[in-house]
């Protein structure tokens, strides 16, 4: 009788065990295979990728899967997931591709997203999924519903760069390789981040827009704004493009870049915050004014008083400068001169006898640009220097000078 209730207890045990594996087991998310983009410009082959698995708060459950980016397109795949929760974090740190600058990044840029991978098996990183986070995460703590979450922080991250999409697609389905509003919105917001900045420059710039926007949904930095206008505002949005197409043909895959060029265009136009010049003009150089600093107007003809003619451009942006005689003074034919022993990062074009003009070009951006200028005759002479930042066909400003 003992043995036949230890068999009976036994068996009840084992059947509870059975039905405790099976309801486990029914509980887990299994992934054949996760895969995707991480995309700044395409991050580079060998980029380390991290998928951690979250619990329903968001907080991190300690189930972790690693992997790398295995071409230069940014893909990334893997292999046999199973989760216990449908939302992950992945994280990507690594080099990428500066669509502005054309060129591969010198320092590695990390890049963020969440998700809730229950119905999807495809999910790309961006800047878009790096800026929301923190945002989402603060909403869901406060009792949304991450799906509600995403969408809320989707349409206030848009709103930062003066766009209204109701219907736009999760950061993660986005691809700025793939044509369609949505993909061209991801591109121009990503450029507008990128700019004439420097990796360390940009990783600052999202986590600083990510902190100031986690607890309301808005930029409330005027300083942060109008660090983004400023650059948008100068923009090669031609170079962008052919910088991407032909980035993506040498990877082997066909460039389907999308009309993302309006929005940067839009965005310019519509913001509230101001822009300012990315180039600078000192007003003096070693104790000499400098002819482009707009706070120096009135300058003397001596030989033997040279002023500067300095400015410094953001890496990757270009400047030429147009020196042309307006009225005044004696006739002489030729106004200024400059010394070729003080030649530092200008070329220049040949004194234009009929137009009474000349062009200095800035040989190689992210550098300081000098020159030594001379004035030859004075008695009034007004003289009108033209500013052509970043390959503008019509002067971004103009201004006459004084030489007495």
């Amino acid at each position: 009788m003992k043995n036949l209730r230890s068999t009976l207890l036994f068996i009840a045990v084992f059947v509870l065990f059975l039905a405790s594996c099976k309801e486990d087991t029914d509980d887990l998310i299994s992934k054949e295979k996760l895969s995707g983009f991480i995309q700044k410009g395409p991050f580079l082959n060998g980029t380390s990728i991290s998928v951690s698995e979250l619990n329903k708060d968001l907080s991190q459950s300690g189930k972790v899967f690693n992997s790398q980016i295995k071409d230069n397109q940014g893909t990334f795949e893997l292999l046999g997931l199973q989760l216990s929760s449908p939302y992950v974090q992945l994280k990507a740190d690594g080099y990428y591709f500066n669509e502005v600058a054309g060129t591969v990044s010198t320092s590695q840029l990390t890049l963020n997203a969440l998700a809730d991978v229950s119905n999807i098996s495809s999910l790309n990183v961006n800047v878009i999924t790096t800026l929301e986070k923190a945002r989402v995460e603060k909403l869901v703590a406060g009792g949304l519903a991450f799906a509600e979450a995403k969408k809320k922080a989707m349409g206030e991250i848009l709103a930062i760069f003066s766009i209204t999409k109701a219907d736009i697609q999760n950061p993660e389905g986005l691809d700025i390789n793939k044509p369609g509003e949505d993909n061209a919105i991801l591109l121009a917001i990503s450029s507008v981040l990128q700019g004439y900045r420097s990796e360390a420059q940009l990783s600052e710039l999202l986590a600083n827009i990510s902190e100031d926007i986690s607890a309301d949904g808005k930029l409330d930095s005027e300083i942060l704004g109008t660090a983004l206008v400023s650059h948008a505002k100068v923009l090669d949005v031609a170079k962008i493009r052919e910088n991407l197409s032909q980035r993506y043909q040498e990877t082997g895959s066909t460039a389907q870049i999308p009309a993302f060029e309006k929005y940067i265009a839009q965005f310019v136009e519509k913001t509230p915050f101001k822009a300012v010049s990315l180039f600078t003009y000192p007003v003096t150089v070693n104790g000499s004014l400098n002819l482009l600093n707009e706070n120096n107007s009135a300058f003397v003809a001596k030989v033997d008083n040279p002023y500067k003619f300095s400015a410094t451009t953001p890496k990757g942006a270009s400047l030429k400068i147009k020196m042309e005689y307006v009225e005044g003074g004696d006739s002489t034919g030729v106004y200024w001169a400059y010394r070729l022993a003080s030649d530092t990062n200008w070329k220049q074009t040949n004194y234009d006898d009929k137009q009474k003009s000349q062009y200095f070009e800035v040989v190689e951006s992210g550098k300081t640009s000098n020159l030594e200028m001379l004035f030859l005759t004075g008695n009034g002479v007004k003289i009108r220097i033209s500013y052509f930042e970043n390959n503008d066909l019509v002067a971004i400003k103009n201004r006459i000078i004084t030489i007495n």
